[in-house]
């Protein structure tokens, strides 16, 4: 693996798990030696981050972590609904039954993964992605999985915010129930709706958790989270 390659996904990985917060300086001589690459890796590393919107360039401070605020939250969802809702319609037209069937059983089976003991629930969001690589593949839609694919990483960072509230990951792996079994039924309606329905409870959890740490009543958290 290139040394840039390397660099991007520890980085990546990094700001994804919250090990990087919004807001932290990427100051390029403490993470080339960090990560025992030199800085030219280094920047086209930091460069690829800033095309997925993970990292930004900042007058007088360098290329620091994004922030993850209400409006962009909400203006990422609102591509989402357009883009998951159309992947979900095709996934449902083109797709292998079984393995639509086996994910949804897989997510009625998943309260053990949830209130086990990981407390950054790795199996549960495993097997989200597990959904979301079987829909992109039974879409079969280079341009809308490119499409999606600038919108991952975000969304992978932004759906740690749930990750310390069992009561709506059980909720969400019943909606993620819904969706798997409409698409294993060809059912195109059913799955756009269903998604539909995951995405806006998804959002408004967010917003509400977004308030929360803004509040203060998170304290913990709070720092996590920056305008």
């Amino acid at each position: 693996m290139r040394a840039s390659d390397r660099a991007y996904a520890a980085l990546k990985s990094d700001i994804i798990e919250w090990r990087l917060v919004p807001g932290t300086v990427l100051a390029e001589v403490e993470q080339s030696a960090r990560l025992g690459v030199s800085r030219t890796p280094l920047r086209e590393a930091l460069a690829r981050l800033g095309a997925e919107g993970l990292t930004a360039a900042q007058a007088g401070r360098g290329v620091v972590v994004t922030d993850i605020s209400v409006e962009k939250m909400t203006q990422l969802f609102d591509v989402r609904l357009a883009l998951d809702c159309k992947a979900a319609e095709l996934a449902a037209v083109h797709r292998d039954p079984a393995v639509f069937a086996a994910l949804g059983r897989r997510f009625d089976a998943a309260a053990h993964l949830i209130t086990g003991n990981d407390p950054d629930q790795r199996d549960y969001y495993a097997l989200v992605s597990d959904l979301d690589s079987a829909v992109d593949d039974a879409a079969d839609n280079q341009f809308l999985r490119q499409a999606q694919g600038q919108l991952r990483a975000q969304l992978v960072r932004i759906r740690r915010l749930a990750k310390d509230n069992s009561d709506r990951l059980l909720s969400s792996a019943a909606e993620h129930a819904q969706i798997a079994r409409s698409i294993a039924g060809g059912n195109t309606d059913l799955a756009s709706a269903a998604t539909k329905i995951h995405l806006h409870n998804s959002l408004d959890h967010l917003l509400a958790s977004k308030n929360s740490f803004d509040s203060g009543s998170v304290p913990s958290r709070k720092a996590h989270l920056n305008g």
